[in-house]
This record gives structure tokens, sequence and C-alpha cells, in this order.
């Protein structure tokens, strides 16, 4: 405890447990957008290692409830369905992980922006590409780029999200493949940071930490689907990635 303390002060403590509980909500409403929400919010006071610490943890139970909420069996078969993007994904997330402690927290803060502002502003703009079926070489790239990405920022939703929404995949299943899929990330991306030194004795607490405002995120997020109109609640929700996104961005080319 005294470890972590001296990491963060109880006033960015609590501006990141307010993150978690809104990161929480919007994945409980629409199934993605924790770890954009966490890493956006959790970077603007914290460092770039430290964030992504944080955003571990509970991006890895809050992908396993989602994974698992219609059993164990359709989350096998959304596994078998998407090996490809799984495998792929894993080889290049764990390759990219190993390049956060070298990077200039400029670059990173970078890396973060501009993925999450690219996914904003295509779908504020309506703009979004159709695939009539699955094709192995698109699948294969998207998730290359999901994992390249997330390696390094803990982020690999805006691909895979884009990529699902091009096949035309129906709500409840893209809602449990997204689970899976990001699930499975978090697993590979915890122990890819175990490697590379961001989840440590001294910042696996934080992350720890995180879990219970996210998941309390989560139940009110579920609460609030059925409630409140989600579409207008997304693009609410992407307004808010991409001025945080601009942030970010902002920070990286201005230094502060």
């Amino acid at each position: 405890m005294d470890t972590l303390i001296s990491l963060i002060s109880p006033t960015q403590m609590v501006v990141a447990f307010v993150v978690a509980l809104a990161a929480g909500t919007v994945k409980g409403m629409v199934g993605f957008a924790l770890p954009m929400i966490l890493i956006s919010g959790l970077s603007s006071v914290l460092s770039p290692d430290l964030a992504l610490a944080g955003l571990i943890f509970p991006t890895l139970v809050t992908n396993g409830m989602q994974a698992l909420r219609q059993g164990r069996a359709a989350a096998v078969e959304s596994v078998k369905r998407f090996k490809v993007f799984l495998l792929v994904g894993l080889v290049f997330l764990l390759a990219s992980a190993q390049l956060v402690r070298v990077l200039p927290q400029s670059v990173m803060l970078l890396i973060i922006g501009v993925p999450v502002m690219g996914f904003a502003l295509m779908q504020i703009a309506g703009r979004n590409i159709v695939l009539h079926s699955a094709n192995r070489r698109v699948e294969a790239s998207v998730a290359a780029v999901a994992g390249l990405i997330g390696g390094v920022s803990g982020v690999w939703g805006p691909p895979t999200v884009a990529y699902l929404t091009a096949l035309g995949t129906e709500k409840t299943e893209q809602m449990r493949v997204q689970g899976v899929i990001y699930g499975l990330g978090a697993i590979a991306l915890l122990f890819a940071h175990i490697g590379s030194g961001v989840v440590r004795a001294e910042t696996a607490p934080f992350s720890v930490a995180m879990v219970v405002p996210a998941v309390i995120g989560m139940w009110i997020g579920g609460k609030l689907q059925d409630r409140i109109d989600q579409s207008a609640f997304k693009k609410a929700t992407l307004w808010v990635l991409l001025i945080a996104s601009a942030n970010l961005i902002r920070r990286a080319v201005m230094g502060f």
C-alpha cells in the first residue's frame, strides 16, 4: 500500500476511480471502449506506463464477464470462428508489448491517441466498411493492427469493432465475440506486460483496485441499456473519446 501511495496521490486515485466507473458503464451498454476510456482518462493524470498497468486487470475481469454471458459453449464457438484473428493478434500483441519500456512518452501518447481519434472520427462520420463474408487475409491484417496497437497501449478495440461491424455481426453475437477477443487479448496482455515490467509488484495493486469501479460501472451500464437510446449514447461516447484522444495528441506534440 505504501508503494501505491508513492506512485499515485489521493486526488489522482479519485480521478482514476471516476474514469474506471465511467468506462465500465459505457462497456456495460455498448460492449466495448473500456480500455480506450481508461487509457485516455488515466493518461491525462498519470504516466502512460502506469495508466497502461491500471487498465489490465479491469479489462481482464469485465471481458470475462461479457464473454461468458451466454455460457461457456457459446464462448468456445466464438473462439473457433475467430481463431485466425485471435492467433495473429496474440503474436503481434506479445511482440509490440516489449516496446513500452523503450518508447518515449510522446510516442506512446501518439500511438494511443491517433488510433482512438481515427476510430471515433470514422464512426461519427458513418464511414463503415462493409464485408459480405469473412476473408482470412483481411482478418489477419486487422488482427495484426489490433495486436500492434494493443501491445503498446492496451487498446485493441477500434480495429476489432470496425471488423465485426463490417461483417454485419448480429448484436448479441458481436457483444460475446468482443468479450472473447478482448478477454483472451487481456490475458495475453497481462503476461506480456509482466515480461515488459509494466505490471509489477508496485503497479499491480493499482490495477486490481480499478476492477471494483469498472465492475460497478458494468452493472450500471447493463441496467441503463434498456432505458436509454443506445445509438445516441454511443454517439456521445464517441465524442468524448474524440476529445480525450485530441488531448493526448496535444500533450504528445506540445509536451504538457
